[in-house]
């Protein structure tokens, strides 16, 4: 066991904020002393671990509360999704640091403002509308959009991505199995409840553009393995013509 000292000695987190997070019920302690000291065990301790890396991911106390006490929370998931997460944010700190030193050597002067953008669902959106701009899926598409943050939507695409993986897995079994089937309802589910109506058309649509040989075959096949775009197109297909 630990005291409240000992934790923000070893985490680096105040002794305010962990007795915060003990009133608000994200972090409480295991026991407490007849004296009433907080003490922590390993079990706080990695709690207090999923919290500090969702917080380094700007995700609200109140959200971080609601997913790590859901039943359904899956530690591995969470931390796949968080390493995309924070991969997605490396790169943007790193396409900083060269804006930066560009500048240096430039003068600052010199106008680029593409390190800025961290929406690479703006390519996404950009193919949509491209392939059914004036459809009332798009404008659904665009009108979550408008509701999301940055960091809600780099989520989104993380998880998108653990489904492509999880295609990726699938692939031995074939895409007319039970498995890969199961994967595209998945992925149509998902789709419909955080981007527009996924009816069959469009997911027909969506297999052929994730295979089409563009950023959406790169993005997915540098994520879950070469040739699993053209592995979900498949599968997509199947299930659509049922």
């Amino acid at each position: 066991m630990m005291t409240v000292h000992e934790v923000s000695a070893l985490t680096g987190v105040s002794i305010r904020a962990l007795q915060y997070y003990d009133r608000i019920g994200l972090l409480p302690p295991a026991k407490r002393t007849e004296a009433g000291y907080r003490l922590y065990d390993g079990a706080a301790l990695e709690r207090l671990q999923q919290i500090l890396l969702f917080r380094e991911l700007e995700f609200p106390l109140k959200e971080i509360s609601r997913i790590v006490d859901s039943p359904d929370f899956d530690r591995s998931k969470a931390l796949a999704q968080q390493i995309e997460l924070l991969t997605l944010k490396k790169e943007h700190l790193e396409n900083l640091i060269d804006l930066a030193r560009g500048l240096q050597l430039l003068g600052v002067n010199y106008m680029d403002f593409s390190a800025f953008d961290t929406k690479k669902i703006d390519e996404y959106a950009r193919q949509a509308k491209a392939a059914w701009g004036n459809t009332p899926e798009y404008r659904e598409f665009e009108a979550k959009a408008q509701s999301r943050t940055r960091t809600q939507d780099a989520r989104l695409e993380a998880e998108m991505m653990d489904i492509f993986r999880r295609f990726a897995q699938a692939r031995e079994e074939g895409p007319a199995s039970e498995g890969a089937q199961q994967l595209v309802q998945q992925l149509r589910d998902f789709i419909t409840a955080n981007f527009y109506t996924c009816s069959r058309k469009v997911l027909s649509g969506l297999g052929r553009m994730y295979a089409g040989g563009g950023d959406f075959t790169q993005n997915i096949d540098s994520a879950a393995g070469e040739g699993t775009a053209a592995f979900v197109d498949e599968a997509i297909q199947i299930y659509c013509a049922k």
